[in-house]
């Protein structure tokens, strides 16, 4: 595991995706002291100023404002804080749901194996953006509200991949002479399984990253994700359609965050397979 780490240190894949995603994280976590303005401040008397290299565009206001006078690069950052959270939150908790199950029905399998797998047939055959949807008519709109929704959505993705990985460990015969030497249950799956899925579950960590903030993009987007008095990179896309002629850049630029982020997550996704996969590093792919 370790030589395995050692090897995703020396992509050039996870290290650009990882560069991408301290730059994004670092705006997240200090956007009070980056931000030049209150994301929520409305200043009437500015209102779809350009970005500073256009033509009528103010030092105040580096990528201008939008419909309501508020700073867009301010906005764009705190907005990066959003997306953020909800990644790391709901990406987390899918992949302990998802996993602790997907690890109970392929180390057990028998009756455990079919009624997981049965659940999840059943989760999966509603489209997930859809199943989010409903789900956040229900729960009602805020950052945890989001949250909640991606993982109970997104914990089948984690759990359907993750049983057929621990299916195939599980007959090797370490894990046969674990149970010999006196392993408990808990043991050989803490101990031997666990250890044998991280690179995959690692990887799907990564990518399950860029879907929630696609997610949360779409909800924010429609009004149903975060509050009006939470700045998010869809509630910014939803915002400037109205001025999409007189002022594209509050559009292009939400969009473009949205973009380098997701391709951030899975160049890191990507990269963190090609490494940690004993099989894809010694054929070389």
């Amino acid at each position: 595991m370790y030589a395995a780490l050692l090897r995703s240190l020396r992509s050039p894949r996870v290290l650009i995706a990882a560069a991408m995603i301290l730059c994004i994280g670092c705006c997240a976590i200090f956007a009070a002291w980056i931000a030049p303005h209150d994301p929520q401040e409305q200043n009437l008397l500015s209102i779809l100023v350009p970005p500073v290299w256009a033509d009528g565009g103010d030092l105040l206001f580096p990528l201008g404002t939008d419909s309501l006078g508020r700073c867009v690069l301010s906005r764009l950052i705190y907005g990066a804080r959003t997306a953020m959270l909800v990644a790391f939150f709901a990406s987390l908790g899918a992949m302990i749901v998802g996993s602790v199950l997907a690890h109970i029905a392929g180390y057990f399998g028998g009756a455990v194996d079919w009624m997981i797998g049965r659940l999840v047939d059943v989760w999966m055959s509603f489209p997930p953006v859809v199943l989010s949807l409903i789900l956040m008519v229900g729960l009602g709109v805020g950052l945890d509200k989001v949250i909640l929704a991606i993982v109970l959505v997104d914990w089948t993705r984690f759990c359907r991949v993750l049983r057929s990985e621990v299916l195939v460990v599980t007959r090797h015969d370490y894990v046969s002479a674990a149970r010999l030497l006196g392993f408990n249950h808990w043991q050989a799956i803490v101990r031997e399984v666990v250890p044998a899925t991280m690179p995959l579950l690692i990887t799907l960590l990564s990518i399950e990253m860029a879907i929630a903030v696609v997610v949360e993009a779409i909800l924010s987007f429609v009004g149903l994700g975060v509050g009006a008095d939470t700045s998010a990179w869809g509630q910014m896309i939803a915002d400037a359609r109205q001025y999409i002629y007189q002022s594209p850049w509050n559009l292009l630029l939400p969009a473009l965050a949205i973009f380098l982020t997701v391709a951030a997550f899975n160049l890191l996704g990507d990269g963190l397979r090609r490494t940690l996969d004993v099989r894809l590093a010694e054929s070389g792919r």
